[in-house]
């Protein structure tokens, strides 16, 4: 479902005259359906920079990024969002919203965008949000004036509406409590069980020891890193 072969990342710093640093090489490796991979390392080894190649946030300079048979390193922006779109969702450590959308709408807009009726995503919307234990008198109100757990917790609720054949989670426990730390990790295994591909950065060890059928360590595709 999600298969990367030979890719490779540098970034061009124009502040230091224009020197180039490769940060990832010959990354290659694949996850199958109902799978779920840890991208692992040091600080620094490459991890959100790999994630953020594979959903196509950065370029990248060799290789191929294929989801679902679409190479994300050739595609046209068009075929990037439509991606998003149905198939790889993404839930980022931050969340991203527009000021004064409710957190309703929020969390409702991936069905929304799918053509699936209002009242059938707000439905979907409101379970997840109980679930993920927002209160209900928040769900009229923007996100953007909620506390650091709660709107991570909107976050989750907004990558779990929609069931991506594909998702990139990262950190999706840091922070939260014990109860909703236990809801987000069955979110995920639900989403695994439904045959879901998922890669993850999760520096939760037990979270990891739990969800993950194997770790992949990023240093070893990392110039500055590898043995």
């Amino acid at each position: 479902m999600i298969e990367l072969h030979n890719v490779s990342k540098t970034f061009t710093l124009h502040n230091q005259g224009s020197a180039v640093i490769e940060v990832i090489h010959g990354a290659t490796f694949a996850v199958a359906p109902g799978e779920c991979v840890a991208l692992t390392g040091a600080s620094g080894a490459g991890k959100s920079t790999l994630m953020r190649m594979i959903y196509g946030n950065y370029l990248t300079q060799a290789g191929e990024i294929r989801i679902g048979g679409v190479d994300i390193v050739q595609a046209q922006p068009r075929e990037i969002i439509a991606l998003r779109r149905d198939v790889l969702g993404y839930v980022s450590q931050f969340l991203r919203v527009v000021p004064r959308v409710p957190t309703l709408e929020v969390v409702a807009e991936p069905l929304r965008a799918l053509g699936v009726p209002a009242a059938d995503a707000q439905a979907r919307a409101k379970a997840l949000l109980a679930r993920l234990n927002i209160p209900e008198r928040l769900w009229s109100l923007s996100p953007t004036t909620f506390s650091g757990g709660e709107q991570q917790r909107v976050n989750i609720a907004r990558g779990f509406a929609h069931a991506y054949p594909a998702m990139l989670l990262d950190e999706p426990t840091a922070s939260l409590d014990a109860a909703n730390r236990e809801v987000v990790l069955s979110l995920i295994e639900e989403a695994k069980a439904r045959g879901a591909a998922i890669i993850g950065i999760f520096h939760d060890e037990a979270a990891r020891a739990r969800l993950c059928d194997r770790e992949i360590d990023v240093g070893r595709f990392s110039p500055g890193l590898a043995a």
